[in-house]
């Protein structure tokens, strides 16, 4: 790929072989239909996802406040992360994986709703909420600026964006083993292994306050400020 080229140039869905299969964005419906079979098994193995996540989660999640919006929320495994005060909307394309955050968010003492939507073409008006938060999503996502720009859309000019996301690692051997399963993984969860967090977000434009990685490089976590006089 030369420098000039985007890396997701075929947002229409169209199959284009010579490309990795990471280049090629899957459609809305392909991913809604790799979710479908796994909301109960990724429900069941939250707790590991929590050993491995879970303080890089409470870190960037732990003090936001008022209203908060959690994109691509799964089966909820940010909820715990959030304090209790809150007044959370959660949105996924999936129905499965939403089926399992209602029963995360009912064992918790967590105002709440949860919709099914798309991360790229959010159904709120500009300025809705206090903090907008996103775990390790941006990855299936067809086109991932685009989502990145709508939750910047849909935060209040004073709020902030949160993220934690996965990537590359920084570990030789770690990497090579990624690099050599990524488009098996890509091909069967829609899920980028390699994709580069920050370089998504730079692609968005968006101001970022404070960035850390962790976990041999593989998670990048970024506190954002919305731009409120370049709405896009």
């Amino acid at each position: 790929m030369n420098s000039t080229e985007t890396p997701y140039p075929h947002a229409d869905g169209h199959r284009h072989d010579t490309d990795p299969a990471s280049n090629r964005p899957k459609a809305l419906s392909e991913i809604r239909a790799s979710f479908a079979g796994q909301g109960d098994w990724i429900h069941q193995l939250e707790w590991a996802d929590r050993i491995v996540t879970g303080r890089y989660r409470r870190a960037r999640f732990g003090d936001v406040e008022g209203s908060v919006l959690d994109v691509a929320c799964g089966t909820g495994t940010n909820f715990q992360c959030l304090p209790e005060t809150v007044d959370l909307v959660g949105i996924d394309i999936s129905p499965e994986m939403l089926a399992n955050a209602e029963k995360q968010l009912a064992a918790l003492d967590v105002d709440g709703t949860l919709q099914q939507m798309d991360a790229q073409d959010l159904r709120f008006p500009d300025d809705s909420f206090d903090a907008v938060i996103s775990a390790l999503s941006t990855c299936p996502f067809p086109d991932p600026v685009a989502a990145l720009r709508e939750m910047e859309r849909v935060c209040k000019p004073d709020g902030t964006i949160r993220l934690v996301e996965h990537g590359r690692a920084d570990v030789g051997p770690i990497a090579t083993y990624l690099e050599w399963r990524a488009d098996a993984q890509y091909a069967k969860t829609g899920c980028r292994w390699t994709q580069e967090p920050s370089e998504v977000v730079a692609k968005a434009g968006l101001n970022v306050r404070d960035t850390s990685t962790g976990l041999l490089g593989m998670i990048t976590t970024f506190e954002i400020s919305p731009d409120g006089g370049d709405k896009r």
